[in-house]
């Protein structure tokens, strides 16, 4: 449940939406500018109830520039207060990377002109310093990064329970429900290929998302946490070659893999990373360099329903 401290709090999400300029060199960013606020800023709005921070930064693009969009890593948040009718209250707007797929700008009463700028004139054209620093951490690797969604199993049945062989474990209710969140979920980051470690829990997991995108599983027997127990280096090269390929990955594997092979990971990239974490159901946004497999950012989802 909420606090009374969270309901002050505003929620909302937005991106730097980034297309190739026509002159083939270079990338453009998209600025809205608003009449009420008389501002260029980069788009963004509250969240609706029971939206993810994702799902919000893709609607309020679009609701705000007839784009469709892709997202990519994580530009970080921004925090403000804001005034209402009851009060200040801190308002809290999390950023994304967002590649343009398509649509057409409307001006409207909310939005009524969008501009197409280089990065270095779209810094200047910025109204808040908030947002030429939230310009400034998308600048810093290039746009077009390779992207694998690194999930870790739903919930499954409990061990001490199930009688059969420990593979074919399945899982619990809730799990199927975070599975179908997940489905839910991943496609705002432009996945066309899932792949997953060959264990019922790891399969069912994906198998929504793969649904929901009219593909089906590749089994990745390397990447179970007993394989990768005996050979990491192995499934390390597993997954960067999955990196190489020019679709973005979804990949299920386990709690006894996913930390090790992260922190693997970060280490040939020069990453910092925390303790990486590894809740079931949770993914990782891992994002690489378009030009070899260099890991340069890596962004943890801990729940694929909530904020």
């Amino acid at each position: 449940m909420a606090s009374s401290r969270d309901t002050r709090t505003v929620r909302a999400a937005g991106a730097v939406v980034w297309r190739w300029r026509s002159s083939g060199h270079g990338v453009e960013v998209a600025l809205v500018h608003r009449p009420r606020h008389g501002d260029w800023s980069l788009p963004k709005g509250k969240r609706d109830p029971r939206e993810t921070r994702q799902a919000t930064a893709v609607r309020e693009v679009a609701e705000e520039t007839g784009l469709a969009v892709t997202l990519g890593r994580s530009l970080g948040s921004v925090r403000y207060r804001v005034l209402a009718a009851d009060g200040a209250r801190r308002k809290v707007v999390e950023y994304f990377s967002a590649q343009a797929r398509g649509g057409e700008f409307t001006p409207g009463d909310e939005v009524d002109d969008l501009r197409w700028l280089p990065v270095a004139e779209a810094r200047t054209a910025l109204t808040r310093e908030a947002d030429r620093q939230v310009l400034d951490r998308f600048a810093a690797t290039p746009p077009d990064l390779r992207t694998v969604l690194l999930v870790r199993h739903a919930r499954a049945g409990r061990r001490e329970t199930w009688e059969g062989a420990d593979e074919l474990r399945p899982l619990s209710g809730r799990g199927r429900k975070q599975a179908e969140a997940l489905a839910d979920l991943l496609p705002v980051f432009g996945p066309a290929r899932v792949h997953s470690a060959p264990m019922t829990r790891c399969l069912d997991t994906v198998s929504p998302v793969a649904r929901a995108l009219g593909t089906s599983v590749v089994a990745e027997p390397a990447l179970t946490e007993e394989a990768f127990s005996r050979a990491p280096e192995a499934a390390e090269n597993r997954l960067l070659a999955l990196v190489g390929l020019p679709e973005t990955s979804v990949v299920c594997s386990q709690g006894g893999a996913i930390p090790s092979l992260l922190a693997r990971l970060a280490e040939g990239g020069g990453v910092a990373l925390p303790a990486p974490r590894s809740r079931k159901a949770s993914t990782w946004v891992l994002s690489f360099l378009p030009s070899r497999p260099v890991l340069v950012a890596a962004d943890y989802i801990s729940n694929p329903s909530g904020w």
